[in-house]
């Protein structure tokens, strides 16, 4: 936590818990969760005419006097400028808090990485799928958080509009679809614009599960290789279902119209095979879930912890 001459950690976490108590964004759980382990109190201070401007902060009223919270660039960091590019470069997502006009402080918040993403962005590249980090942070902590994940191409400081433009470009120049995992409300548009929308259902905002095509209700993301290969084997064994279904008709048709096989011989055939088409149809449904800190049973979708990545197969 930073603070300017004259103000102190207690007026900076005061005033940034009382907006943040009104907002939905994940850095909101960690100020307020702060603040209540500081103070020993649950509630947070009292702000009233809240709004959230998208992708850049909160305003309203907190003891009757205008206050703003968000981003370097919405709120000037003035003389902690240098401090808060320390912070930034260090892997931080850094809020200014100003109040009454006054910039009181920067509280840095640091994004840890789940242990297991890594290792999912290892077995989406293995499987073929490109992966992408769509971020409203600032370049540099997006790119620190990006270094440790495994993630090449990084895309920052994006507006939910921005997010959603960005997976239109990826479709146009990528031959397979574009997927879009997400948990936050600033995904909700690039998780409707994406080929197939998911989201992170357990840890996500009501708006982006309604949003999204898919809901995982969990929190391990290994669901999300697992997923993607539960959905690849279902479609080969739709196909396979297909293509036998289809070379039974192009048989049986010729031989009954030639004579070669009675009629009950063709209806015998085609209902026996339809009990193979059925029971392969029933193996798309078997699966073994995820299991909590190790890859799923199956064989080998894409990640985010508050990092909107946009993924093309």
């Amino acid at each position: 936590m930073l603070t300017t001459d004259g103000h102190d950690d207690a007026q900076v976490l005061r005033v940034a818990a009382a907006l943040e108590a009104r907002s939905e964004h994940p850095l909101a759980a960690a100020v307020l969760a702060t603040w209540s382990a500081q103070q020993g109190r649950t509630a947070a201070p009292e702000a009233i005419d809240v709004q959230a401007l998208v992708g850049q902060g909160l305003t309203g009223l907190v003891d009757g006097r205008p206050a703003r919270l968000g981003k370097p660039g919405f709120i000037d960091p003035g003389p902690l400028q240098e401090q808060v590019g320390v912070h930034q470069d260090a892997g931080a997502t850094v809020v200014l808090v100003e109040h009454d006009g006054q910039l009181l402080g920067a509280l840095g918040i640091r994004d840890e990485l789940r242990p297991e993403a890594a290792e999912v962005i290892t077995r989406l590249t293995s499987m073929g799928v490109r992966t992408a980090m769509l971020t409203g942070d600032n370049a540099r902590t997006a790119a620190h958080l990006a270094r440790a994940a495994g993630i090449t191409e990084v895309h920052a400081e994006l507006r939910p509009e921005d997010k959603a433009t960005l997976i239109d470009t990826m479709r146009a120049g990528h031959r397979g679809g574009v997927a879009m995992v997400g948990d936050g409300i600033n995904d909700a548009p690039a998780l409707a614009t994406a080929d197939v929308g998911i989201a992170m259902g357990a840890m996500g905002a009501d708006v982006a599960i309604e949003t999204a095509d898919v809901a995982l209700m969990g929190e391990n993301l290994h669901q999300l290789p697992a997923t993607l290969a539960h959905a690849r084997r279902a479609r080969r064994i739709m196909l396979q279902s297909l293509a036998l279904s289809a070379a039974i008709l192009v048989v049986l048709i010729p031989l009954a119209a030639l004579g070669v096989l009675s009629l009950a011989a063709v209806i015998v055939t085609h209902e026996v095979a339809e009990v193979f088409v059925i029971a392969n149809g029933v193996r798309a449904g078997r699966t073994r879930p995820a299991r909590r800190g190790r890859p799923a049973q199956t064989a080998p979708v894409i990640d985010e912890q508050r990092v909107g990545v946009g993924v093309g197969s």
